[in-house]
């Protein structure tokens, strides 16, 4: 059974920088395509970065570009969302989520193409 934990969330105040992590257990991570998803308050979850397998392909949602960035760690079944410069209306329950995508060195966008979820990791940013 493949288990995903979401590590890194925290009360901050604008202008701040946070790392989140995920760590996937119980599966062959190198073989997952994964993702961040984030629902904030009152909307449904979206897209915020995904990353191939290989770590070679990225894409990130545009509300999100130039201060968001995933990295994954095939060695320490680990993948990352650095966020700087929060802002207000990044407050949201941050999930990350992994598919199998074999050789397949895709990013996906979309909630439904994710087969594995974590539990989410709260970041809220107030001043």
């Amino acid at each position: 059974q493949v288990h995903l934990v979401e590590s890194g969330g925290g009360s901050v105040q604008p202008g701040d920088s946070l790392r989140l992590s995920c760590v996937v257990s119980g599966g062959k991570f190198s073989n997952y395509a994964m993702g961040w998803f984030r629902r904030a308050p009152g909307k449904e979850r979206q897209f915020v970065a995904g990353t191939s397998w290989s770590g070679s392909r990225i894409n990130y949602a545009d509300a999100v570009k130039g201060r968001f960035t995933i990295t994954r760690d095939n060695a320490q079944n680990t993948v990352y969302l650095q966020i700087d410069s929060l802002k207000p209306e990044d407050t949201a329950v941050y999930y990350c989520a992994g598919k199998t995508s074999g050789t397949f060195n895709y990013v996906y966008r979309e909630l439904e193409e994710y087969t594995y979820w974590g539990q989410g990791t709260q970041v809220t940013v107030t001043s």
